[in-house]
């Protein structure tokens, strides 16, 4: 098992396509509002020569753009680039539009998620995943907090709303005794982990 490799460039240009694929990544981040009525045209090109693809979406109407251009990746930012400012709950509010968890989009979150009860709250309402900077770069907790988000056993989306939010569970999906309390900050001083 390898690590995927994406570049996070911001792609304005096709030609950035041929050089991610010729440098040997794996995929590419396509920002929605950089790119506008020509990310239909970046998304099928980056296809066409092998490259998979993350559409990078803030608002609703990106959200559901990238829906239509059936866009197989899609992650939702906390991160306006457009007016650079930080929206925490956007992702949050924006989870509902996607066609079930581990559907056929793979629905990932991003911006600002840094600590694991930020972790939780995305992944609890349908993410598949998320995307996070501070939490692991220069952060001596990185390992913790990583171990933290692939050891979470979550419950399918659709029962997010069941109050069963400090239920945990075990891969066969029965309840474990009590709530998960050993989840890492990576503000926490201790390791776990030991």
């Amino acid at each position: 098992k390898t690590a995927a490799v994406v570049m996070k460039d911001i792609v304005v240009d096709e030609v950035q396509l041929g050089l991610a694929k010729e440098a040997g990544a794996d995929g590419i981040v396509l920002i929605a509002s950089v790119l506008g009525p020509a990310l239909d045209n970046f998304l099928e090109l980056a296809t066409i020569i092998g490259l998979e693809t993350i559409v990078e979406c803030h608002t609703r109407n990106e959200v559901q753009r990238a829906i239509e251009i059936f866009a197989p990746n899609i992650m939702v930012s906390n991160y306006d680039r457009v007016r650079q400012q930080y929206h925490p709950q956007q992702a949050i509010q924006l989870a509902g539009m996607f066609p079930g968890s581990g559907g056929p989009i793979i629905c990932l979150a991003g911006g600002g998620i840094d600590d694991t009860e930020s972790m939780k709250r995305h992944l609890a309402v349908g993410y598949d995943g998320i995307v996070v900077g501070k939490a692991c770069m220069g952060s001596p907790r990185a390992p913790e907090f990583i171990r933290a988000v692939r050891d979470r056993t979550l419950l399918p989306a659709e029962m997010s709303q069941w109050g069963l939010e400090d239920v945990e569970f075990d891969p066969e999906g029965f309840p474990m005794p009590g709530p998960k309390s050993d989840i890492p900050s990576v503000d926490d001083e201790t390791d776990i982990y030991e």
